[in-house]
């Protein structure tokens, strides 16, 4: 039997990310993932939001994606794009890319990690025990770990085996996604009618200007709201034909399909993220409609809260009580983003009430404190961790500013590169010299005279120190007094070791 400290189920954009950051904290980590190549079959997400960026940024590899995409403003509500290039952050945009290629430049960088990869194989079973957790695996081999954190998507295997219940709501609409070659070229972009929402364009394209350009030639991506919801088999030709026909009255002679898929907007959270020693994350532990391309922003993001947590307790340097506030965080994420994307689909259905209401509430997004409030959270620039009360930081992303320190100025997110803590004093250099902390806790002494200004909050007042997480989150703000740092320095990052 083959053992790891950690096993990962589930090679996609949120087991990837977990797996580096673990890494990053020295943890031996694997991953089983089913599929024998790194190929993404079918349709998955095509871009990434600001907050997912700046992740990327804290560990030194937002250029490798930002150099394979194309930089626009993604973020949206129903159908009102959502300007954010006014917002304070270093990225106040979105990217478009495709998920095959979000996972090929993650995977690239985990393989520069220690990680143990089993591709082509399948978990077929799991049982836990007070030291750890039994994974087994198609053709009889068997894993062990002390922890197992389930990346395995909507149908997770990890959660069912588990026993955590997957509450929420059925579909109401369903849709077809395709990549084929057509006789007839349809009008290329998104349209609406009495059926619902379908949409044309070719697998290559350009963003000018903000707008999608189409090359001329290659394969066509089709979406189409299929006439009634109930079917679960996988699709066909077929089923895409006489969808299009419906909607469109034809199907443009489609041929040749490259790959053909459903998605439904059946709204679904686990009811617990962690179950003793087993843990989900990403689609696992949330499914929801597409809509707003938030699934694998959000997914990657709970890898990042996750790890450095799992980290501190693999490495005997936390609690393992540390490992419930990774729920107690984002599971009212998840929620959140459950709840609007529920509401998009409302007010995208074709009746005229529902275009009504949609036509009242663009309107409404039109004027700016709505737009920064409704933008903030779609591109996950406004979320915030209930900490307690105290400075409009505490619970919120630290802003990468551009420090300036007795060795030279230095960005905060390059602070962030190997997922340690870092205590910032901006205050008197010095001052938390003799602070008893653990060893991984960086201290840095800087100067930042600018504003200290975030998105939809505005400017907040300038602190004399912060204590920031791993993942770029604020644990501990101080005011020329350090009340508070000894207690979020032990709930955080455990007692400092006696030596």
């Amino acid at each position: 039997m083959t053992g790891h400290a950690v096993v990962i189920v589930g090679g996609g954009p949120t087991g990837l990310m977990l797996a580096g950051e673990l890494a990053l904290a020295g943890v031996d980590v694997a991953i089983v993932e089913r599929r024998a190549s790194r190929d993404v079959a079918g349709a998955r997400a095509g871009g990434l939001h600001s907050r997912t960026i700046e992740v990327l940024d804290q560990r030194g590899i937002a250029d490798r994606f930002l150099s394979q995409g194309q930089v626009a403003q993604v973020a949206g509500f129903a159908s009102t794009r959502l300007d954010i290039s006014d917002f304070p952050t270093r990225h106040p945009y979105g990217l478009g890319l495709w998920q095959t290629h979000i996972e090929r430049i993650l995977a690239g960088w985990v393989d520069e990690l220690a990680v143990t990869t089993y591709r082509g194989l399948e978990v077929t079973g799991i049982a836990q025990d007070d030291a750890g957790v039994d994974v087994e695996l198609s053709g009889g081999r068997l894993l062990r770990a002390e922890y197992v954190a389930g990346c395995d998507g909507g149908r997770s295997l990890v959660r069912k085996a588990a026993g955590i219940d997957f509450p929420g709501w059925d579909p109401t609409t369903s849709n077809l996604i395709a990549e084929v070659e057509m006789a007839e070229e349809p009008e290329l972009g998104v349209h609406h009618n009495a059926f619902g929402i379908h949409s044309f364009g070719r697998l290559e394209y350009e963003i000018r200007d903000g707008k999608v350009v189409y090359k001329d030639a290659g394969p066509m991506r089709v979406m189409v709201t299929e006439e009634h919801v109930g079917c679960t088999g996988e699709p066909s030709l077929r089923d895409l034909s006489e969808a299009l026909i419906a909607v469109c009255g034809t199907d443009y002679g489609i041929h040749n399909p490259t790959w053909i898929s459903r998605f439904t907007d059946m709204t679904r959270q686990a009811a617990a993220y962690r179950d003793r020693r087993v843990l989900l994350a990403g689609d696992a532990a949330h499914v929801h409609y597409p809509v707003g391309g938030q699934g694998l922003n959000i997914g990657v993001q709970d890898a990042v809260n996750l790890g450095w947590k799992l980290a501190g307790v693999v490495n005997h340097a936390a609690p393992e009580s540390l490992l419930d506030t990774y729920h107690a965080e984002r599971h009212p994420v998840a929620a959140r983003v459950l709840r609007n994307t529920m509401a998009q689909v409302a007010l995208g259905r074709p009746d005229s009430r529902s275009k009504a209401a949609g036509e009242t509430i663009s309107e409404l997004l039109s004027i700016d404190e709505p737009r920064k409030r409704f933008a903030a959270m779609q591109s996950g620039l406004d979320i915030h961790y209930d900490l307690g009360p105290g400075h409009p930081l505490l619970g919120r992303r630290m802003p990468d500013f551009d420090l300036v320190t007795a060795g030279g100025p230095i960005r905060v997110f390059t602070l962030l590169h190997q997922a340690r803590p870092v205590l910032l004093n901006l205050g008197e250099p010095g001052c938390f010299d003799t602070t008893p902390r653990p060893d991984r806790i960086q201290l840095i002494d800087a100067q930042y005279r600018g504003p200290w200004e975030l998105p939809a909050l505005g400017e907040v007042a300038a602190p004399t120190a912060v204590l920031i997480r791993p993942d770029g989150y604020v644990a501990w703000v101080g005011n020329q007094t350090q009340q508070g740092l000894a207690a979020a320095l032990t709930t955080w990052f455990g007692p400092k070791p006696v030596s």
